[in-house]
This record gives C-alpha cells, sequence and structure tokens, in this order.
C-alpha cells in the first residue's frame, strides 16, 4: 500500500476536478523534489481513471478496475522506466507502450502511462513520445514525473501542462514529521531543511542508516580538520558519496551563515558545533571557494562515468585542506 501525505490532496484535487469537468489536459508534468510524494499522486489519479464506478473524488476500491490496479495487474496501466542497472530509456519501450495506446483499451476505459523520470527518455525515445503526444489516443492519460523539468526537451515540456509540487511550510511539516518520528524538535528541523523542505525526503533521512552516516561524518571532521584530513575519508566514501558531499557542503554554507551572524537560518541545527568549527577554521573567501569544489566534485561523481570514486575524494580532500587559515594548521 503507498503511502498518502496530507499535502497531495490539493492537488489531487485539483487535478480530478479538472477531469470531472472533462477539461483535463491529456499529459500533465509533475515537477516535485524527492520526498513529495509524487509516486502516490500519480498512483491515487490512476486509481482514480482506472475505476468504473467512481464515488465523486474517490475510486470505488470495488470495481474491476480497482481490484486490478490494487493487484498491480490492470493492463491499460504502464510504467515507462529504465531497465535495472541502465539510466536511459530507449525508444523501442517507448514505442511498445504508445503503439497500445492507440488501441481500444482492453479494461474498455482509460489507458494512463507513467514515467516515474521523464529524465531517462533518450533523444529519440523523447521525440517518439512527443509525437504520440501531438496527436493523443481518445481517453489516454500520461504522467510524466521530474525533478528538473528544464533538462528535459523544450518540446516535450511544451506538451504538457506542469503541476509544481511545492513543499508545504515548515510548521505543517514538523507537525507530520512528530507523528511519524520520535526524533527531537532540533533533529526532525535539521532533517527537514537538508531535505530542502521535503517532508517525506527528511524522514527517509531520519532513518538509522541515512542519519547515522551523516553523524559519523560530523564526528569525523574535527579530528579530520585538527590532524589529518583523510580521516573524513571513509565518512565520504560510499555509494551514497554524492549525499554525504550535500551534508557537507550544507555544513559549509551554515559556516558562511554564521560568519555573518545569520546563526538564525542554519540548516544543520543540531549540529552547531561542526558548523562553529568550520567558521573559525576558514576564511569567508575559503569557505566560498570550498563549496566551489565540492560541488564540482559532487557533479563528477554524478555525471563522469566510471570515475575512480576513492581517488576522487581523496584528491579533494587533500586540496581542501590547503584552504584552512594557515595559523591554524600543524
Amino acid at each position: 500500500m503507498m503511502n498518502w501525505y496530507p499535502w497531495l490532496n490539493q492537488p489531487y484535487r485539483q487535478v480530478i476536478s479538472q477531469h470531472q469537468e472533462n477539461r483535463a489536459h491529456h499529459a500533465l508534468m509533475i515537477q516535485a523534489m524527492a520526498g513529495m510524494g509524487d509516486e502516490a499522486l500519480v498512483w491515487g489519479m490512476s486509481r482514480w481513471l482506472m475505476c468504473q464506478q467512481r464515488d465523486g473524488l474517490k475510486s470505488c476500491g470495488e470495481c474491476h478496475g480497482c481490484q486490478l490496479m490494487q493487484a498491480n495487474t490492470h493492463p491499460d496501466w504502464y510504467r515507462l522506466e529504465a531497465e535495472k542497472g541502465k539510466s536511459t530509456l530507449g525508444i523501442d519501450a517507448v514505442r511498445q507502450v504508445t503503439e497500445k495506446m492507440y488501441h481500444f483499451g482492453q479494461q474498455g476505459g482509460a489507458k494512463v502511462v507513467w514515467l516515474p523520470d521523464a529524465a531517462q527518455l533518450s533523444e529519440a525515445a523523447a521525440n517518439a513520445l512527443l509525437k504520440t503526444l501531438e496527436e493523443p489516443p481518445a481517453n489516454s492519460w500520461f504522467f510524466l514525473s521530474s525533478r528538473d523539468p528544464s533538462r528535459l526537451l523544450a518540446t516535450l515540456r511544451s506538451r504538457c501542462m506542469t503541476l509544481h509540487l511545492t513543499p508545504p511550510d515548515e510548521g505543517q511539516s514538523l507537525l507530520w514529521l512528530k507523528k511519524q518520528s520520535s526524533h527531537d524538535e532540533q533533529m526532525l528541523l535539521a532533517a527537514l531543511r537538508l531535505g530542502a523542505g521535503a517532508p517525506g525526503a527528511a524522514l527517509s533521512l531520519l532513518e538509522t542508516g541515512p542519519w547515522q552516516a551523516r553523524q559519523k561524518l560530523c564526528d569525523a571532521l574535527p579530528a579530520a580538520l585538527q590532524q589529518d584530513i583523510l580521516q573524513l575519508l571513509p565518512a565520504l566514501n560510499a555509494d551514497d558519496a554524492a549525499a554525504r558531499i550535500g551534508w557537507l557542503l550544507s555544513l559549509l554554507l551554515d559556516a558562511m551563515k554564521w560568519q555573518q551572524n545569520a546563526g538564525q537560518w542554519l540548516s544543520n541545527i543540531d549540529r552547531q558545533d561542526v558548523v562553529q568549527l568550520l567558521a573559525g577554521y576558514f576564511s569567508a573567501s575559503a569557505l566560498n571557494s570550498s563549496t566551489q569544489a565540492w560541488m564540482r566534485c559532487r557533479e563528477q561523481l554524478l555525471h563522469v562515468a566510471s570515475v575512480n570514486r576513492e581517488l576522487l575524494l581523496t584528491d579533494q580532500l587533500l586540496s581542501w585542506a590547503d584552504l584552512q587559515k594557515p595559523a591554524l594548521v600543524g
């Protein structure tokens, strides 16, 4: 069963009432950060579209269409994504699905296609999908999820209506997190800010594994800065190294805020000890250079094929140590 989030109620109502009034757009681009619940929203909307006995804004949960959806076996619901281990969705996979869209739905009702990550589309696949979106088959609905629509083909974007899932305000999110987690308020707030305000992302971060990894990174920083910077390598060198660099970047940004007397805007509100330490160890310009360098390092990790992670991180750590204030080294 998929988790439903309270902040999805409003966008759900908005889209479903458009369908009820027969003015819904056939292609919806959902722009959402990780942890906002776009998957649950698409699932809810698809359930409604496939239901044969709708009850206002709700699907009945009992008709044949609903049963097929619940069993994940509905023949007219397609999930289009790259195969396991691949990062690109090719033209053949797209064509296989779009050709079926021109036939009568096997259940005689709506046909729905969902792309959990539209950025996976190869250029050829995006163009093939574009052709279908330009002349959509009857009773066919397309949902495209994207973290960053600006990276997609402009022509593809222009064929879709965009629905932006914005994070709820911090107070609301905090109330929701308190119901889900027993952590203290400072930790909840830190997780929320590190997750860019997306409550689902905050909750995932608070799970034992990621949260411990973040604490380990924070705990390793003082000794690494005072003695040997390479003590930080084990805390960064993991499969989720890009996320860990993200945590380090947020600490560096917080150190900049600290130097500017903007302590009330910290993200790592639960680790002010580490923020203060960084603010003392680096000058303002060194913090700025550090941030740029770590961002470049993260980009390489994410986008350079078969990059040697350990070597890249070691190299970056050593050059980072050179930026420390000279009086404090040794």
